[in-house]
């Protein structure tokens, strides 16, 4: 655990840290977000200032994943991100990420993949993988995602099960923040917390690829206690019954969204499984 906090200032402060040698990055994007949060957060600048590139934006198309490519100037190790409907259940994001890997994998045949996904990007990368197979992937990275489900899913789902003409006056008062909830109603029934029936219960219980997992939990107060969008325990990996002692564990006092922190934390480590 001191290592990893060691490289982490070494990143914050902008040091070399050892060059990544990973092959091929592919990043995830949470809940109504999409590519851009990765440059926003400034993970993507840590990245580059690395010797990483960035080889495009993978969107869905009507005939398939489509890659919107990206000027570069130099040429370095590659890192995709990819656009989904965030909105969308797990499976639907699960299905388009699954086609936008194998594309990846035909276009970097026989290199290593390291998939990262952030907050339910991290539940709909495992997903994909697991319907997949791994393909190329090497190793799984997940950041504060709700592998055990979470709460906020199950009060969300509680605030728009309001039958007509009653769901009127939220409409009215709430506007754009419900009528996105209520978009969003199919995606928050996969992210409550997993018990017969519910799509984390019987993805938990799937066999999952042979590869390596890392959870980065988060909290602000207490990591043990998560963030204020998901428990700390269901960020944890090792508590998916089948991935019990198989990730490792990575703790991160800071908020639920993306930080410039998590581009030093993903190159230092792709540098030691380099």
């Amino acid at each position: 655990m001191k290592k990893y906090l060691l490289m982490l200032l070494l990143a914050a402060a902008g040091l070399p840290g050892s060059p990544a040698r990973a092959d091929v990055l592919v990043l995830v994007h949470g809940y109504l977000s999409g590519a851009q949060s990765w440059d926003a957060s400034g993970v993507t600048a840590v990245l580059q200032r690395h010797g990483w590139r960035h080889g495009g934006i993978y969107v869905s198309g009507p005939s398939g994943p489509r890659l919107i490519r990206v000027p570069v100037a130099r040429a370095g190790h590659t890192y995709y991100s990819v656009d989904l409907p965030s909105e969308a259940p797990v499976v639907v994001q699960a299905a388009q990420l699954r086609d936008m890997l194998d594309a990846i994998y035909r276009s970097h045949a026989g290199e290593p993949v390291y998939v990262v996904g952030h907050s339910a990007g991290g539940v709909v990368a495992r997903a994909a993988l697991v319907n997949n197979g791994g393909g190329n992937t090497r190793a799984l990275i997940t950041i504060a995602s709700p592998h055990l489900g979470t709460h906020r899913a199950e009060q969300a789902l509680d605030a728009t099960d309001i039958p007509f003409p009653f769901s009127i006056l939220p409409d009215i008062f709430a506007g754009e923040i419900y009528d996105t909830a209520r978009r969003s109603r199919s995606l928050y029934v996969d992210l409550v917390r997993p018990r017969p029936g519910t799509l984390l219960y019987w993805l938990n219980g799937q066999p999952h690829p042979d590869i390596l997992y890392f959870s980065i939990v988060r909290g602000q107060v207490s990591v043990a206690m998560g963030d204020l969008v998901v428990p700390g325990y269901s960020q944890d990996m090792n508590n998916i019954p089948v991935l019990r002692g198989r990730s490792t564990r990575i703790s991160i006092p800071s908020d639920h969204g993306l930080d410039v922190l998590d581009g030093g934390v993903i190159v230092n480590l792709l540098s030691e499984l380099g």
